[in-house]
């Protein structure tokens, strides 16, 4: 109950302050490249069950059927105002709506699509109970996971067979450690890893 207390409260205040940087945001966007402001992926949840996930849009329209992973520092589906945003995860942001409306935690591991969702073994399932959220050790480690597949001659199988199976047993730790404590610890992390 804390948990989902601290997210709505933070998620809210969030939105308040940052409403003139989103504004700007979507104005940079729109001027940047032809598509929407915001880019809206199915992604599967607590309980395994699907939501939309929210981002600001970083990559030229209908680039996800070109493939789900984004490789490199310089995968050419990404406008140039998208490498702006996902360098510093301001693409993520959007996804504090997720937090307020309950489909997300502010903490928690980070939602993944169904293609691998479905093949995830029992124990990595688990990571199914808790709610997801928008940063997590995962993504403390793996923050430059697009320079690492982007190396790779094969970067689907790499993360197949490493990057998912590491960012898994990085989630099942964080909900044994699950907490309020825990939390604030990855979030002043997260912080620090982007933009330090």
């Amino acid at each position: 109950m804390a948990k989902r207390l601290f997210d709505i409260v933070c998620a809210f205040i969030g939105l308040v302050i940052l409403l003139p940087f989103f504004l700007l945001f979507a104005l940079l966007i729109v001027l940047d490249s032809r598509g929407g402001v915001f880019y809206r992926q199915k992604r599967v949840g607590r309980y395994g069950k699907d939501f939309g996930l929210w981002k600001f849009r970083s990559m030229r329209p209908d680039s996800d059927k070109k493939g789900l992973l984004t490789v490199g520092g310089r995968d050419n589906r990404i406008t140039r105002m998208g490498y702006f945003l996902r360098k510093y995860k301001i693409d993520e942001l959007p996804q504090l709506l997720n937090v307020l409306v309950g489909d997300m935690s502010l903490v928690g591991p980070r939602p993944e699509v169904r293609k691998y969702v479905e093949l995830y073994n029992e124990e990595q399932k688990k990571v199914l109970l808790a709610r997801p959220g928008i940063t997590d050790y995962a993504s403390i480690e793996y923050v430059n996971e697009n320079e690492i597949l982007g190396k790779a001659d094969d970067p689907e199988k790499v993360y197949i067979e490493e990057i998912m199976p590491a960012k898994l047993k990085l989630n099942l730790k964080y909900i044994g450690e699950m907490g309020l404590g825990t939390d604030l610890k990855i979030i002043f992390k997260t912080i620090f890893k982007v933009f330090v």
